[in-house]
């Protein structure tokens, strides 16, 4: 469960530090508001991609933090990265250079790690992912997902890629003796260039990280000494004077006790000082200003690039293609190997994925059957009337890494109405009520579920379902939710509010917590009331009353 996020300079929010409950938690405001912001900077925090265009006007970096709950993780996740006790923090930075910094319980770690903890934690719904649904090329990830098929997928990847190897060796060995020599003339040729560099995976950010102090160190030396002489060396220096302040304070003391405090925090500043003294001398002789240093350092860096430009685009992309070489070039070498043995081994290693295959389908057709039954379940209560769900499953002439078969779901909300695929669906309503159910049945053990404005194209009585469904479902796991309808934001336990303002030129959001009558009246709001009419206020006082009567049920 998400406990609270902190956000500094994240697009037009300066500071922000917001507390989630447990249940539903809603976010309100005008349209243009900023409402999304919030989700937006969580997703920034777990692996969401950065861009340093975001940081807010005037700031050097943009800054999220969170604290999560703890429970729900497995061991596994909370051994692997070390997450003992009932909760753990999460921080990420990104600075106008495009750098990024991640932390895991103030640890230094990737930002790939936030993002595979993420992944365990929050299951977002974004305003655009409606359009996932369209695409059936994501149906066959939902439902191996929903089935449980990590470990099946894992191993029939390995074996299909053993088939493609065993195709590509007898590939080679039938390859005349001139093609042969030529590719393996290249393939060498791109493995002793990569081996002579002999990149580590992340050193092109070690070096983008060491390159501003290299490059500045003559003046961070000389600004170091200006630092160490006014602290320590120089007669009469802050140390110095503190310190014989410090001997009179305490005089004083002995005669006036009220003096004593003042004492004691002299006395503080006075270790403060010495110790940044020392911070400072010991930081002067981690200084290299070698300028041999930096034309290496640049050198190596401009070499890393190049390598990255021909095999990337990342270092670790560089090193799986050296890997990917060596298998190659060995391949090519095993020209004595036996074409009627390789041939066999083929045939058998097909026979063994065909096989892999058809358990895999067959898990997938037993698995589609549960999820189609647990979406109807889930939507039939969203004021549709004999709404069907169907998963279908079939198979193509090819197989891939991840099988032969292709999934498509097919939605009708009308007796008497066809089957028809997601893409044909044109009421932006019935999309957001399926959605929600998906979400629902595919959220796994997430203990947080995150909504931005899944409730576009409904109002009215499909809009009060929509709300108690989403009340619901947080009485079992946390829920936040944005949200322009008054139905639903009558169903929070928690309501925050989103205002923009313009304060001397500067655009910032600002996001309250409300209570008591707060509620109503932007419930009334919400409802399109002015301000202080006793109609609106009546009708958003009703709403809230039969939600909370609803709740209790």
């Amino acid at each position: 469960m998400l406990k609270t996020i902190e956000i500094k300079d994240f697009a037009i929010i300066s500071s922000l530090k917001l507390a989630f409950g447990p249940g539903l938690n809603v976010f309100t405001g005008e349209t243009g508001a900023g409402k999304s912001i919030v989700i937006e900077a969580l997703g920034f925090l777990l692996g969401a991609r950065g861009d340093s265009g975001i940081i807010k006007q005037g700031a050097r970096k943009m800054i999220v933090s969170a604290e999560f709950s703890a429970e729900g993780l497995d061991k596994e996740t909370v051994s692997k990265f070390g997450l003992g006790g009932d909760s753990f923090s999460l921080r990420r930075e990104l600075d106008l250079k495009g750098r990024n910094k991640a932390w895991i319980n103030d640890k230094p770690v990737l930002v790939g790690d936030l993002a595979e903890i993420g992944s365990f934690l929050v299951d977002f719904h974004g305003q655009h992912e409606h359009q996932s649904l369209f695409k059936a090329s994501a149906h066959l990830d939902l439902l191996d997902n929903f089935a449980g098929l990590e470990k099946e997928l894992s191993v029939f990847k390995r074996e299909y890629q053993i088939l493609q190897d065993l195709k590509s060796r007898l590939a080679a060995l039938e390859m005349s003796s001139e093609e042969k020599q030529r590719a393996l003339d290249l393939y060498k040729y791109q493995l002793e260039e990569i081996e002579r560099l002999n990149p580590r995976e992340s050193e092109d950010e070690e070096i983008e990280e060491a390159l501003p102090k290299l490059k500045n160190s003559g003046r961070l030396l000389e600004e170091s000494r200006t630092v160490y002489e006014c602290l320590s060396d120089m007669e009469g220096s802050a140390a110095e004077r503190i310190s014989k302040a410090l001997d009179s304070l305490r005089k004083m003391a002995e005669t006036d006790k009220t003096l004593e405090s003042a004492a004691e925090e002299l006395s503080g500043a006075l270790n403060i000082v010495e110790d940044v003294a020392s911070t400072v001398s010991g930081y002067q002789e981690g200084l290299d200003a070698d300028p041999d240093a930096l034309d290496k350092m640049l050198s190596r860096h401009e070499e890393l690039r190049r390598a990255k430009a021909k095999y990337g685009p990342s270092l670790k992309d560089v090193l799986d293609f050296a890997q990917s070489l060596k298998e190659k070039i060995s391949n090519l070498d095993s020209s004595g190997e036996n074409v009627s043995k390789l041939k066999q081994a083929l045939e058998k290693q097909d026979k063994k994925l065909l096989s892999l295959n058809e358990e895999l389908n067959k898990k997938r057709l037993e698995a589609a059957g549960r999820l189609a039954a647990l979406v109807r379940g889930e939507i039939a209560p969203l004021g549709f009337g004999q709404v069907r769900f169907e998963v279908s499953l079939e198979t193509r002439p090819e197989m891939g890494p991840k099988g032969d078969g292709t999934v498509e779901f097919l939605f009708s909300s009308n007796p008497g109405q066809a089957l028809r695929p997601l893409r044909n669906i044109a009421s932006g309503g019935e999309i957001s009520r399926l959605m929600l159910g998906l979400k629902t049945v595919l959220a796994g053990s997430r203990q947080t579920m995150i909504f931005d404005e899944i409730d576009s194209g409904i109002s009215g009585l499909t809009g009060k379902l929509v709300g108690r469904k989403m009340m619901k479902l947080a009485k079992t796991r946390q829920v936040i939710c944005v949200t322009h309808l008054a139905q639903v934001a009558a169903c929070g336990q928690k309501h925050f509010s989103i205002t923009k303002t313009v304060k001397g030129g500067d655009t910032e959001v600002e996001v309250r917590e409300l209570g008591g009558e707060d509620v109503v009246l932007e419930i009334a709001r919400m409802i399109g009331s002015s301000d202080g009419a006793k109609a609106g206020r009546q009708h958003a006082a009703d709403l809230l009353a039969e939600a909370a009567q609803e709740d209790l049920k």
